[in-house]
């Protein structure tokens, strides 16, 4: 069916508390989504972050961030005053999140909630401490101790703690007994907050898309407990990560970082670790972005002693076979694959066989130099989800203004007939509506008109990341309005064809 859905992080969502939550505004966004005529809220990764802030480097790929709980609803829930919450300076700009200020100040106030719990607690906190207890336990002591190893990677721990020996982490986790307790209550507190939302998006008609990374980062509660899912050695340090292969304008290539996955020892299970964490992912959403999917293909191993990635070589992924034994395990779900960045053959055969959609991103063509691009609109099929941009792209404005790209420009105001710049960004827009694919995701930046200030993520580095954030107001029934008239126009409102033509 021909939808449409708007890629907003919950982070981004307006707040008086310094950043997005899961509460009444996320709720006003649910509301605007359903009269704009979309189905689907796209939002990034929502675990737990450290330092750098990336969602994509989360402390553990079960666990909630709680920087999203909201604190009016704590206030509701009689776990906080709401003098508590006004008598803090939560933000500097109202359209930048401040993670200073989160750091230094948000633990404070959820201290003071989690305190307030009952000592004797409701049946449904003891319902999620069992259901979750596959993961809740290790992220819990994970970051009791590393609170108390004052901040400090697991890399850095005493070395019992470091290889996670069991007598040392019991004593720990007994000792911390406090703080792993806290830990746990926030996880609770989180995840009730999430699935009310959930709930409520879903009785609007609003489908919640997720996102699940390809790789987890080396300073989490996953690699730490468990380091037989990675390519560890003995003593628990890694002996290869992830990177990018050297090319032209970068010989030393990218060393990334991260533990590579030990796909051949999970292939001897089944890949059962790999398929639990897309069964809780998609317990969470009603679908979920593959993340990287060139790495199931093929991955970059850089020696983990390297200074660069210069000595690293490619490695064949697991292929689909991972997905095929997913669908035997759990059942077909509803996924869409980040097919992004080296489009070899063996990338473009592995989506077709997946029979999953892949992405299409309208920032992509238009190349002057390669007019036949695979991301011309006229190259779209239907079994694909088109998108102005990702997190990781400028605004369709910033795009527009930078100099760097006035030939691809140029050449997107011919192809699609915009005469004038004012009418730029809702052109795109609607080309992007009115493609083949079956999906249509749009940031809600690009809605809004902003510029480069309000770009997610610059993978270069040279913009601050993951801090814009919608201003109150911004979802208001002008622009819904004007929405809803574009999905009605390309039939975008959950509209099939009386027949439809063969997916590729």
């Amino acid at each position: 069916m021909r939808s449409a859905g708007i890629l907003l992080s919950f982070t981004s969502l307006p707040s008086p508390y310094g950043i997005g939550t899961m509460g009444k505004d996320a709720r006003d966004f649910v509301d605007f989504l359903a009269e704009a005529g979309q189905t689907f809220w796209q939002i990034l990764p929502i675990g737990p972050t450290g330092y750098g802030n990336s969602p994509y480097q989360a402390l553990s790929s079960y666990a909630g961030n709680p920087y999203l709980i909201d604190l009016d609803e704590l206030v509701r829930d009689g776990l906080l005053k709401k003098s508590e919450i006004t008598s803090v300076k939560w933000e500097k700009k109202p359209d930048h999140v401040d993670y200073g200020i989160l750091y230094n100040e948000r633990y404070k106030v959820l201290r003071k909630a989690a305190d307030r719990l009952p000592l004797i607690h409701p049946q449904e906190y003891i319902d999620f401490i069992q259901k979750e207890n596959s993961w809740l336990k290790d992220y819990a002591v994970f970051m009791a101790i590393k609170n108390d190893q004052k901040g400090k990677p697991w890399t850095q721990w005493p070395e019992n703690l470091r290889r996670h020996e069991y007598e040392a982490v019991r004593n720990e986790a007994e000792r911390l007994k406090e703080e792993v307790l806290f830990q746990e209550r926030m996880q609770y507190l989180f995840f009730k907050q999430y699935y009310a939302l959930k709930k409520y998006a879903n009785a609007k008609g609003i489908q919640i898309i997720g996102d699940l990374p390809y790789y987890i980062a080396s300073d989490s509660a996953d690699v730490w407990a468990h380091p037989e899912h990675f390519e560890m050695d003995g003593d628990h340090r890694m002996t290869f990560v992830s990177g990018m292969a050297p090319d032209g304008g970068n010989p030393g290539g990218q060393k990334w970082g991260n533990p590579l996955i030990a796909w051949d020892r999970l292939r001897n299970d089944g890949y059962s670790w790999w398929i639990s964490r897309v069964e809780f992912q998609t317990r969470l959403y009603d679908a979920l972005r593959i993340d990287h999917f060139q790495g199931y293909a093929s991955y970059y191993a850089v020696p983990a002693e390297d200074p660069d990635a210069s000595r690293g070589h490619w490695r064949k992924g697991p292929g689909v076979e991972v997905f095929r034994r997913m669908e035997e395990k759990i059942g077909k779900r509803q996924l869409i694959l980040e097919d992004l960045g080296i489009l070899t053959q063996e990338l473009k055969d592995l989506v077709k066989e997946s029979t999953f959609p892949g992405m299409r991103i309208m920032q992509y063509a238009f190349d002057p130099n390669d007019p036949g691009s695979y991301y011309m609109p006229f190259q779209y099929i239907q079994n694909s989800v088109v998108y102005t941009g990702t997190h990781d792209n400028d605004t369709l404005s910033g795009w527009k203004t930078d100099k760097n790209n006035k030939g691809r420009i140029d050449r997107c105001k011919a192809y699609l007939n915009i005469s004038s710049d004012k009418d730029f960004t809702w052109g795109v827009l609607s080309a992007v509506y009115g493609t083949v694919s079956d999906l249509a995701i749009v940031q809600m930046q690009d809605l809004l008109e902003l510029g480069s200030e309000a770009r997610m993520n610059d993978p270069s580095g040279k913009t601050p990341a993951w801090t814009w954030r919608c201003l109150p107001g911004s979802f208001d029934k002008k622009l819904s309005a004007k929405l809803k008239e574009k999905m009605l126009l390309y039939c975008r409102n959950n509209w099939r064809a009386v027949t439809d033509p063969v997916k590729e």
